[in-house]
């Protein structure tokens, strides 16, 4: 291609576009509402999602704790109502909620795991003894797990029956 050709064609297409200096501002504010509106779609759900992650830690831990309470009933022939003494390793603080155990008496225990905060479920594990066969003092420890109807911080929930606390929602394991 010669110079006196590149040179034709470049006053041809500079010819043909005069005006193409970018966007104009009623393209930029199109483009601007429409990303403000998927993000005011989207950000609810980023942040539910962020809350269900943080649940997830106390549903392990509550869920650990139950079966740790079976273990050590297996081993002691009592529940215990110390979580150090589960041997498993779970603070009994940690930035989103607190674990601890309460019992109402010797054939059941209630492991909580408290909210701290107000945008997370709290839940409560409770373990208890069934006589497998009506004529022998054999028990065996069975676990529920509840979940707490609604957001908030929780309270510390201490059960006399082997059922979750009224209005929760027991979990399927």
């Amino acid at each position: 291609m010669n110079s006196h050709f590149r040179k034709q064609f470049l006053k041809y297409c500079l010819a043909q576009k005069p005006d193409n200096r970018g966007f104009t501002l009623i393209e930029l504010l199109v483009v601007i509402i429409i990303v403000g509106i998927l993000s005011a779609i989207a950000l609810p759900s980023f942040i539910q999602q962020s809350s269900k992650a943080k649940q997830v830690e106390a549903k392990l831990f509550v869920g650990s704790m139950n079966r740790a309470q079976q273990v050590y009933y297996l081993e002691n022939t009592t529940f215990t109502n110390a979580v150090d003494n589960l041997g498993i390793g779970i603070k009994s603080q940690t930035d989103n909620y607190e674990y601890n155990i309460s019992m109402s008496s010797s054939t059941i225990a209630t492991n909580n795991g408290i909210s701290k905060k107000g945008s997370l479920k709290s839940y409560v594990g409770v373990t208890f003894l069934k006589t497998l066969i009506s004529d022998t003092t054999d028990h065996v420890a069975i676990s529920i797990l509840c979940e707490s109807p609604a957001i908030g911080e929780g309270t510390q929930q201490t059960m006399a029956l082997n059922q979750c606390p009224s209005n929760w929602i027991p979990l399927q394991k």
